[in-house]
Formats: structure tokens, C-alpha cells, sequence
């Protein structure tokens, strides 16, 4: 018998911050089956304790060594099969960036790349990160593959509201964007364009002059499905209504 599983992504731009405004109740209400956020900000000490114990969802935390800085978390109301916090690249995982999830029919990753820095001083890091990963996800053939979190990037000028203005920023260069490409070339789909074709999508908005009210903004934040597994998502969505940090999440139902 086949279940629909809803899976969402959010970078909540710090756990503690996000938990003052409403993460529980977002919880309860949107109730889905995996979570996967990004840029935590928080030691593993400082986690809310109502977000580790007594709780129906299992949790699994990747603090950067940092304080204060990067990191994944994992909710999932299944047990998974074999969790990893490491990618293999030292800076990278030092930061908490990534976690792997394997479940009996798919294998999820939880990421955070670089940004890349204002003066595109990281830019050659982010680049190398997108290498690793796609080398990563290459070599795994046992089974489908779905890629979740903040990429940021901003794949084509549909999906940001300036294009023309950021072409040679950080997040909407030449370079970053080919490494979306290439995920896509290596048989995944973005699956919110399975089913929205249309601009003013966005995922994250600066903190500044009323950016997010005026919806100008960055769609970065993605889920990818290996294309064998693209038939089984049912609907893929931004939620833009929801607040407490500066992006917004996304989500997929899909059956297995």
C-alpha cells in the first residue's frame, strides 16, 4: 500500500530564534513527515529542550563547530535506516552542512551550501562544495536520491526578481548557476517546476526595506528528486506565508 510522505525544507536562520516565533506551532499545524532545516545557529546544548525530548518527531542535530553559526537538523517521524553527518570535505563538514537520511525506498540529504561572501571571497569553497556533492551523489546507485535545503543559488532569471541587476552577484553568477545545471544534468528534477512554470516565486528575502511585503526576492531554497522517482511527487509548493526567518519553507508530497 502506497503513502504520500510530505517532505519540507526551511532554513529558519537560527533554531532559537525561530522557536520564539511559532516553530512548534508551525510544527502541529503543517505536521509533515520529514523536516529538514538549515543554518540552526545553535550548539547542541543550546537547542531547545521541547525540540529534543518528548516529542513524536526523532531528531537529528549537526551543529557547526562555529558557535552560533550554520548547521542542519533533521525531523522525521520515521526512524531512518543509517544517519550521516559527513560529506567527506573537512571545512564543509566542520560547519555542519549536510545530513544524510536512508530510508527503505530513498536516500535524503539535508543541505546547506555556501553562500559564497558579499566580495565572492568564497566563492572557490562554495564551488568546491557543489563538486564534492555532486561526485557524492554520483556514486550512490542503490537508490533514488532526494536533495533538500538551501542552495544558494537562484538557478535561471525566473527565479529572482532583479536578474539583470545580479548577474555578476554572488548567488546568481555564471559559475554557481552551472551547478545547478549540472544536479539537473545528473537525472534530478527541481520538482516545484513540475508543477509552477510561473516567476515571483521566491524563497528568500534580505532583511531590508521591505523586501518580502514588495515579493522582492530569490527563489534558492530546493527539493530534487532523481528523475526514476519524479512520477511518485504528487505536489511540490512554497510556503511564503510563513514567517520567523528571512526564507521561507518548501515542500513536496510524494507516494511511495
Amino acid at each position: 500500500m502506497q503513502k504520500t510522505l510530505q517532505i519540507l525544507s526551511w532554513n529558519v536562520n537560527g533554531i532559537r530564534s525561530v522557536n520564539r516565533n511559532g516553530f512548534i506551532k508551525f510544527l502541529k499545524e503543517h505536521s509533515p513527515d520529514i523536516l529538514c532545516i538549515q543554518e540552526i545557529k545553535s550548539d547542541k546544548k543550546d537547542i531547545p529542550p521541547e525540540l529534543t525530548s518528548s516529542f513524536i518527531y526523532k531528531t537529528y542535530w549537526n551543529p557547526a563547530e562555529k558557535k552560533g553559526y550554520s548547521g542542519t537538523a533533521v525531523f522525521t517521524k520515521e526512524k531512518p535506516i543509517k544517519v550521516e553527518y559527513n560529506l567527506g570535505m573537512e571545512r564543509f563538514d566542520k560547519e555542519g552542512r549536510s545530513i544524510m537520511v536512508e530510508y527503505q525506498n530513498f536516500i535524503l540529504f539535508n543541505l546547506y551550501l555556501p553562500h559564497g561572501g558579499r566580495e565572492k571571497e568564497n566563492i572557490p569553497y562554495k564551488l568546491d562544495a557543489y563538486t564534492h556533492l555532486l561526485k557524492t551523489i554520483k556514486n550512490i546507485k542503490e537508490k533514488p536520491i532526494i536533495l533538500c535545503g538551501d542552495f544558494n543559488v537562484a538557478h535561471k532569471e525566473i527565479d529572482l526578481e532583479r536578474p539583470k541587476d545580479n548577474m555578476n552577484n554572488t548567488m546568481f553568477t555564471h559559475e554557481e548557476r552551472k551547478y545547478i545545471s549540472s544536479i539537473i544534468k545528473e537525472s534530478f528534477t527541481d520538482t516545484f517546476r513540475i508543477f509552477n512554470k510561473e516567476g515571483k516565486n521566491y524563497t528568500w528575502w534580505p532583511y531590508m526595506k521591505s523586501l518580502r511585503e514588495r515579493n522582492i526576492g530569490w527563489r534558492i531554497d530546493y527539493i530534487f528528486v532523481s528523475d526514476i522517482i519524479k512520477n511518485k511527487v504528487k505536489n511540490a509548493f512554497i510556503l511564503k506565508e510563513v514567517k520567523g526567518s528571512d526564507h521561507c519553507p518548501v515542500g513536496i508530497e510524494i507516494e511511495f
